[in-house]
């Protein structure tokens, strides 16, 4: 008699077979090819209650079952002040998929929406840390963060259209205000379309913004920025299917000898000094 698979083993099983191609196999190349788990971690996988986030702890949870690799997992969400329905939904989301949430509490709503002047990038910068601080309190030396392939893409031109630097999002990173911790992304390599078509195949409802920001708004949506790329990208991909990964390729193929100028750790490179110091002779 065939044993009746519950709503939680269907999900699993829809990434592993039919969203092998396009999410299952990703996720692994990024975790191996930017070695983000390690033997004897512990890694905090950080739950927003949003499709990326869930799908990280699947995807999480079912490495951990397959790996040669011993690591540990905690999954933490932080209540930065949801309403009481956005809480339930991600509790409820937490019980069908079978993730083990820790929730934890801040007024990280209340005094971002304070703020007159760049409440999204000060309630982004304190979550982090709490985040960071949550999780080493639990023992966790990583935390794992839902940003995808997109999320790359995005960021990338964002910075050099809206920010005049060509700066991009690594894989991993070390915290400066938390030694010892890692921050790690292992969606790295997955499209936003493939984790939607996921949650759209096993019609899974999630978060879609639980901002207390944009609920104050007339639209209910911020005037975004990350919006303004995507639609940009969107229109750029009708004529280049393949500028998503000429983007992507671009990021891991940096010639720095042809850059003006460029940072790194915090110290800037000048090339006036770069040519006269070094004699630098590139033909571009």
């Amino acid at each position: 008699m065939k044993r009746e698979l519950s709503r939680a083993q269907l999900v699993e099983r829809s990434i592993i077979k039919k969203y092998r191609e396009d999410i299952w196999n990703p996720f692994i190349a990024a975790v191996k090819r930017y070695e983000l788990v390690l033997e004897g971690d512990k890694i905090a996988v950080c739950i927003s209650g949003g499709k990326d986030s869930m799908i990280l702890a699947k995807l999480m949870q079912q490495l951990q079952k397959i790996s040669d690799v011993p690591f540990e997992l905690e999954f933490i969400c932080m209540d930065p002040g949801y309403n009481k329905e956005n809480r339930k939904q991600i509790e409820k989301n937490a019980e069908l998929l079978s993730i083990p949430i820790t929730f934890f509490e801040t007024d990280i709503f209340d005094f971002a929406n304070k703020l007159d002047k760049n409440p999204c990038y000060m309630c982004a910068r304190m979550r982090r840390g709490h985040l960071y601080s949550k999780a080493k309190e639990l023992g966790c030396n990583k935390i794992a963060l839902g940003h995808h392939f997109s999320d790359v893409i995005e960021t990338t031109v964002m910075a050099m259209f809206y920010g005049g630097q060509l700066q991009a999002m690594p894989p991993k990173l070390r915290s400066t205000n938390y030694p010892g911790m890692e921050l790690i992304r292992p969606l790295y390599c997955i499209h936003e379309d493939s984790i939607i078509a996921w949650k759209n195949y096993n019609e899974l409802e999630f978060l879609q913004c639980a901002c207390r920001f944009t609920e104050n708004t007339e639209t209910g949506i911020s005037d975004s920025k990350r919006q303004e790329i995507k639609e940009l990208i969107k229109e750029l991909k009708v004529k280049n299917p393949n500028i998503e990964n000429s983007i992507f390729s671009s990021i891991h193929n940096c010639q720095l000898d042809t850059m003006v100028n460029y940072k790194s750790k915090g110290v800037e490179h000048l090339f006036a000094d770069r040519f006269n110091e070094e004699g630098e002779s590139v033909d571009a």
